[in-house]
């Protein structure tokens, strides 16, 4: 569209597949405001398909020649966004206006958020996670979840989002249950590892898919240089 802006004359390159559509003024594949950037490295975007990135949004290239910053297939990026250098952006996502990622944020498929959220570096937002207007996530987002709040907080699972995507009512049964035993324990004796280990071992759980995929997603939150997830506001383990 008018005034959009797509490439740089960098080193490096932007990659755009086909069926995008590049709004008024957006600027797509420009050099990333990292200041580790170093003048004359390669830097890299990739954009799928079928995306639909409105007006005025900047999306980065990465900050080194070592990593890509990835948009995929089926997004719709609506006015405003940022996404910074080095994010992974799955597909079939909405970002909704003035929607800001950090750098090297990942947001899974079907993520959706609302408006004016603020996500800090590295963190990671789950696939069928929704996240309320107005949001700042400092930590991450587990999948099928909803968080909302200044200092993000989670507000249960994203249970219109996971109807709307065709997940089976007994599915949902189960990830309230997982939830519930797992953020909203009975007996709060127990620490927050522990009651992920429970929740592996009940057999009536452990071996529904969709609740190892939640659980994995919480684990994987904690190994690393991760941050961790947004915090419960009854959580009472560590």
């Amino acid at each position: 569209m008018t005034g959009a802006v797509v490439g740089d004359d960098l080193p490096g390159r932007t990659l755009l597949g086909c069926n995008n559509i590049i709004g008024h003024h957006a600027v797509v594949g420009v050099k990333c405001q990292d200041l580790k950037y170093k003048s004359g490295d390669e830097c890299f975007l990739e954009v799928g398909d079928n995306n639909d990135i409105r007006e005025h949004t900047s999306i980065h290239r990465s900050s080194k020649s070592s990593d890509t910053t990835v948009i995929g297939n089926n997004n719709l990026i609506m006015g405003s966004c940022h996404i910074a250098h080095d994010c992974k952006i799955g597909n079939s996502i909405i970002f909704a206006n003035n929607t800001l990622l950090a750098g090297h944020v990942v947001v899974e498929d079907y993520a959706h958020t609302a408006g004016a959220v603020v996500v800090h570096q590295f963190c990671h937002v789950g696939s069928f996670s929704f996240i309320g207007g107005g949001s700042v996530i400092a930590q991450d987002v587990p999948k099928y979840m909803m968080v909302a709040g200044e200092r993000a907080e989670l507000r249960g699972l994203n249970l219109e989002g996971l109807r709307r995507h065709g997940f089976t009512a007994q599915e949902i049964r189960s990830l309230r249950t997982a939830y519930q035993k797992i953020f909203m324990p009975a007996e709060i004796s127990k620490g927050f590892d522990e009651r992920l280990a429970d929740m592996e071992m009940r057999d009536e759980l452990a071996h529904v898919s969709v609740v190892c995929s939640m659980v994995q997603s919480i684990r994987d939150s904690f190994e690393g240089k991760r941050r961790g997830i947004c915090k419960f506001r009854h959580w009472n383990g560590s």
